[in-house]
């Protein structure tokens, strides 16, 4: 199932929704300890449980409330639409966190989206499944049923 339009217009979209209102969906944002002066171990320990603790969880600059970087808040409005609840991790209270988890996925860029305990990709990943529907599938395969099904199965029972 390919999904078309704009980001920004399905943001707008997602915030007259009522599937906001109702459900109040949003991100569990995650309170975290400095990991300061600890062990590349320490860290990757402290990784796995971060992204062992929800089906779908995000590495941003910034919080949901208050994204730093317009990539991590590409990200939220995509998960945002999809009505996913997620953790949020804020790389920028920690240095060791910042480079830590860069290393953890050997991927160098911020935000870094998990599924599962999986690394799914950033950005640009995360934009594309959801342009071209893949998204919507793997959440699915983790249990989520996307909000813009329900919103689709709505529109399309009205075309009739």
């Amino acid at each position: 199932m390919a999904l078309t339009g704009g980001l920004s217009a399905a943001y707008r979209t997602l915030l007259r929704s009522p599937i906001m209102a109702k459900n109040g969906v949003g991100a569990r944002l995650c309170l975290m300890r400095h990991f300061t002066d600890q062990s590349a171990d320490d860290v990757k320990t402290k990784i796995d449980k971060l992204v062992a603790n929800n089906k779908v969880v995000v590495f941003m600059k910034g919080d949901p409330q208050q994204p730093r970087c317009g990539f991590s808040n590409a990200v939220i409005q995509v998960l945002r639409m999809h009505g996913v609840e997620y953790d949020a991790h804020d790389v920028l209270a920690s240095d060791d966190l910042r480079l830590g988890i860069k290393e953890y996925t050997s991927w160098p860029t911020i935000p870094q989206v998990f599924m599962n305990g999986e690394f799914i990709g950033g950005c640009d990943i995360l934009l594309e499944k959801h342009q071209n529907g893949e998204l919507v599938d793997d959440l699915n395969k983790i249990g989520i049923k996307s909000a813009l099904l329900d919103s689709q199965l709505t529109k399309d029972s009205g075309d009739k």
